[in-house]
């Protein structure tokens, strides 16, 4: 479980292809610290650490995953947005993120406007279970943030300075691809509706 407030970003260093699964070496700040079988949000999503060295760690990812986020298209050199998972006894900021993406979108306006960046996105409201609610919650590449300007296939967001800087959002350009997870609340009670509980 993650907060959606991206601790810092890490760098590709390299990407093995083993069968249809990609194996991500990445290099961080705190990687010194990471060990074997810890959580860590990439992108929004969750990977499981096979192994460390130094500052650099390990991570499979396996093909259902890179159909759908976009880690199928990172490429050596890229940045990562990193969360490690939720940790007991610390204030919970964001929102409930489980790491688990629901689709990609795709970024098609980005403006700077006193010292903040607009951006909207698009995705496919036909995905089952994919909805937005006027100033509800979205995660973006693992950024939890608010959504205005709803539509049924759009929204748009604000980012400020410090969210620019310690993320990727500074690399999105109208077409970049990012990966969506939606509020897992918001999911749950419009399957009940749909099952018919009322």
């Amino acid at each position: 479980m993650f907060t959606g407030i991206v601790e810092t970003t890490g760098n590709i260093r390299n990407i093995v292809e083993e069968g249809t699964n990609r194996i991500f070496t990445i290099e961080v700040p705190f990687g010194s610290e990471m060990k074997a079988n810890d959580s860590l949000s990439h992108n929004g999503v969750c990977l499981t650490v096979t192994g460390t060295k130094g500052n650099e760690y390990n991570v499979t990812a396996v093909k259902e995953t890179l159909e759908k986020s976009n880690l199928g298209e990172l490429q050596v050199g890229d940045i990562v947005n990193l969360e490690r998972a939720m940790s007991s006894g610390y204030r919970f900021d964001g929102h409930m993120v489980q790491g688990h993406v629901d689709q990609t979108g795709r970024c098609t306006y980005e403006e700077e406007v006193d010292g903040s960046w607009l951006f909207d996105f698009e995705f496919d409201p036909g995905e089952k279970g994919n909805f937005l609610v006027e100033k509800g919650s979205i995660c973006i590449d693992g950024v939890s943030l608010t959504v205005f300007n709803v539509t049924e296939s759009t929204f748009r967001v604000t980012i400020i300075p410090h969210t620019m800087e310690v993320t990727n959002f500074k690399t999105y350009k109208v077409g970049t691809k990012v990966n969506l997870e939606f509020d897992v609340i918001g999911k749950y009670i419009k399957r009940l509706f749909e099952m018919g509980y009322k």
